[in-house]
């Protein structure tokens, strides 16, 4: 009897361990069938057909439109400084000067000196041609006559040089008044009023800089000559300057247009240096400060884009998933993973030229839970063109 009874708790035991197994097996088997039959939430986003810039982004430095140093022309006593650092001064405007008081004493002295040989040659050519007659009349000789006429062509050089002398003292005693050279804005001054100043000043009296407009200098690799020559040939090439940061997201400064593609190709670095021209109404770009530099190259017109989002990467290259309504019969929409050629893309959107039509919706969240043919629940639909 004991032995039957242990037989039967034995035989009860491994029944009861079969039934767990069986149940866990069927438990893990059902499971995968009641996840493939649920609906996935996900949030999708039409496809849309809209014109695409594209743009060749750089760092580029602001540097002045134009640049001068104010150099004095000559030697004396700065008398006067007519502006202050930092003012907007017009192309002409007196912004310094010398003491003219040496330069007038000179030429006035070379006034004096061009009547005193104007006086000689009147005198020297009446008897140039007071000789002139005697010879005529065998009177006096010829070589009298001769030397009379070389008086009288000597003072006349002489009248010549102190003309060319006023003039020259006529210049260096308006150069005693110091104009703007061009229209801009005054940096730090250099020489204070009252200092002796020459044409060898190393850092001159002051820096003027035009700022409106003003330019930007940057470079490209060669890889983008192709692409900028073309747009070249088309007309302007529009630029965007912006803060640093993500070119695209930035603050825009100013909108300018391409001036200069230089004739070379940096050896060096490989690169293509550019230079364009901002009006800078605001004054937003300065000399010397660094800003990204947007180059309009081309346009893309019904161009089918989708976020960068929805695109994933398989063994065969970039697809989406895109939305299929649902079947007769059913509740839920299904996905197909859908393969795609990408044309161009940038940090907001990709344009697909192969595999999406505008208005398909593709999945831009909880897509890394999808296959192909997975059962899903739309909890949100973005607006076309958002990310």
């Amino acid at each position: 009897m004991a032995k039957r009874r242990g037989r039967t708790i034995v035989i009860l035991v491994v029944l009861v361990l079969v039934a767990v197994v069986v149940i866990r097996l069927f438990h893990t088997k059902s499971a995968p069938k009641h996840a493939a039959s649920t609906a996935i939430p996900v949030e999708v986003v039409p496809a849309t057909a809209q014109t695409v810039p594209v743009y060749l982004d750089a760092l580029g430095t602001v540097v002045p439109y134009r640049t001068v140093t104010v150099q004095p022309m000559i030697t004396g006593p700065l008398k006067a400084v007519l502006f202050h650092e930092g003012q907007f001064v017009k192309k002409g405007q007196l912004i310094a000067e010398i003491d003219p008081a040496p330069y007038q004493a000179t030429l006035d002295q070379a006034r004096a000196k061009l009547a005193q040989d104007q006086a000689s040659l009147v005198n020297a050519e009446l008897q140039a041609r007071q000789y002139a007659s005697l010879v005529a009349q065998n009177y006096t000789s010829k070589q009298q006559a001769a030397t009379a006429n070389a008086t009288a062509a000597e003072d006349r050089a002489l009248v010549q040089q102190d003309r060319a002398s006023i003039e020259a003292d006529r210049i260096n005693l308006g150069y005693t008044k110091i104009t703007a050279p061009i229209a801009g804005m005054t940096g730090i001054l250099q020489v204070n009023a009252g200092n002796i100043v020459n044409p060898n000043l190393a850092n001159g009296i002051v820096v003027i800089n035009t700022l409106q407009p003003i330019a930007v200098q940057f470079s490209l690799p060669q890889q983008d000559l192709a692409q900028i020559t073309a747009a070249m040939q088309k007309g302007a090439v529009n630029l965007v300057a912006t803060a640093e940061g993500n070119p695209q997201t930035a603050q825009v400064l100013d909108h300018g247009v391409l001036s200069v593609l230089d004739n070379t190709v940096n050896a060096n670095t490989g690169t293509l240096t550019l230079k364009g021209n901002f009006p800078n109404p605001k004054l937003a770009l300065w000399p010397g400060a660094y800003v990204n530099v947007r180059t309009l190259v081309r346009s893309i017109p019904d161009a089918v884009t989708v976020p960068p989002v929805a695109v994933q990467q398989g063994p065969n290259g970039s697809f989406v998933f895109l939305v299929k309504p649902a079947a007769a019969g059913h509740k839920n929409p299904t996905v197909i993973d859908q393969p795609i050629t990408i044309g161009y893309e940038d940090e907001q959107l990709i344009v697909v030229t192969n595999g999406v039509t505008a208005s398909d919706r593709v999945v831009t969240e909880g897509n890394s839970r999808l296959k192909n043919g997975s059962k899903i629940k739309i909890v949100t639909q973005a607006k076309a063109g958002s990310a």
